[in-house]
């Protein structure tokens, strides 16, 4: 799961929890914490044997948060796997002419079921794959029709960050009808 803090992105990854220690990795760097929420919203954190209250304010919809720590505040955004596959996705689309289109992993994940083949043509909303990451299971449906050309993984499979999963062929209507301007 993608935490946004402001401007800055940082991948969180929840490593273990055994009542309350928790282990976490953020941006790869482990910590060990002790975690306890208190009454009034107020979250008890105890770090390296110091210990931190942060008062927690919910915004609209569980995502959103305002963190009040050490006289600071922080606006904070959970962005998880589909919401992050989708940033992801937007952020390549303006280049998605010069690259190949492929379905890649959001973040490390394992595969839970594949629902095509090369050669089969999918129509808009089609489901490819089932992923899952961080107990949640997300399903990834192409956005336009296509045929897929290569599958690269296979159900249990997991996959890292980026891992390319699947190519697909678009049907891209607009490229036939400047091919054949171009034969006249």
């Amino acid at each position: 799961m993608e935490i946004q803090v402001g401007n800055k992105m940082i991948e969180a990854t929840l490593l273990s929890k055994e009542g309350n220690h928790v282990k976490v990795a953020l941006d790869g760097k482990v910590y060990d914490v002790d975690v306890c929420m208190l009454e009034d919203n107020v979250c008890s954190l105890i770090h390296k044997g110091v210990s931190y209250n942060a008062e927690l304010t919910r915004e609209n919809d569980n995502k959103h948060y305002r963190v009040n720590l050490n006289y600071s505040v922080y606006d904070i955004n959970m962005l998880d796997s589909q919401a992050k596959y989708m940033r992801m996705r937007k952020s390549k689309s303006a280049v998605a002419s010069m690259q190949p289109d492929v379905i890649t992993a959001p973040m490390p994940c394992k595969i839970v079921k594949v629902f095509v083949k090369p050669g089969d043509r999918l129509k808009a909303g089609d489901s490819v794959l089932t992923m899952e990451a961080m107990k949640m299971m997300s399903n990834y449906k192409v956005a336009e029709d296509c045929i897929i050309k290569e599958v690269n993984v296979k159900e249990g499979e997991s996959v890292m960050a980026n891992a390319v999963l699947a190519k697909l062929e678009l049907n891209n209507e607009n490229q036939n009808e400047n091919d054949n301007d171009n034969e006249k």
